[in-house]
């Protein structure tokens, strides 16, 4: 079982852990510990460097599976062996404008509910830049315009991000912690783990965030469009 080091701290930009399995046709890597993303949520995976025996491999791709997680490394050096020391190094400036940008989802995410009770029905993101779709069965200009207003003071207004890994029973006691159409975590998970903004949005979620809202910036409304008879896409650009 890799340990999932950015579960507890999203600000981790280096590591030390050990080779615990390798795979050489995909020249995948498992290690002990990581603070790699592997992705999930709409979040994509962080992407960065291994460094293993004095050789430094770019990790090109991240992805868990089961339990652990696999770092896919670029180039054409040797592989490392098993039980190697391995120190690992994020790309920073990519994970945290990700960081940035799924902290402004989840703004938008909470204002939404709140003034409108709309449920997310899928969303996706990349640097600075992702969209959210909502229950809505209508959605226009003027009301686009309120919720960038409205999402952006609630980024001013400073407001802490938690995260908690409570068992599985409890969390799901806090009422309306889904907020996705439908409730996308597996029976066989025994701890959730819960991002809340505090005083605006509380919420079951794998990925990273900032400590802040007023880390996020500024969140613009790009565009916005319909996709079925109650499905609404957002676009938003964090800047």
């Amino acid at each position: 079982m890799t340990q999932l080091l950015y579960q507890t701290d999203s600000y981790l930009k280096e590591f030390e852990a050990v080779v615990t399995a390798v795979e050489s046709d995909t020249r995948a890597v498992t290690l002990d510990r990581t603070a790699f993303y592997p992705g999930g949520g709409g979040q994509p995976n962080d992407l960065g460097e291994l460094t293993i025996d004095g050789v430094t491999y770019p990790v090109v791709n991240v992805k868990k599976q089961g339990a652990e997680v696999l770092h896919f490394l670029g180039g054409e050096a040797d592989l490392p062996a098993v039980g190697a020391a391995a120190h690992g190094q994020l790309d920073w400036e990519r994970r945290y404008k990700l960081m940035r940008t799924h902290t402004a989802l989840h703004v938008l995410c909470g204002t939404v509910f709140r003034d409108y009770g709309a449920l997310v029905t899928g969303g996706n993101m990349e640097p600075l830049q992702g969209r959210m779709d909502f229950e809505f069965e209508t959605l226009r200009a003027e009301l686009v315009g309120e919720i960038e207003a409205a999402v952006n003071r609630e980024a001013g207004a400073g407001r802490e991000v938690r995260v908690k890994i409570l068992p599985r029973e409890e969390a799901f006691q806090i009422p309306d912690l889904i907020r996705t159409k439908i409730n996308l975590l597996p029976e066989g998970i025994l701890e959730v783990r819960t991002v809340e903004i505090v005083g605006l949005d509380l919420q079951a979620d794998g990925g990273t965030h900032v400590r802040n809202t007023s880390e996020i910036g500024r969140i613009k409304v790009v565009d916005y469009k319909s996709k079925g008879a109650i499905n609404k896409r957002i676009y938003i650009e964090v800047v």
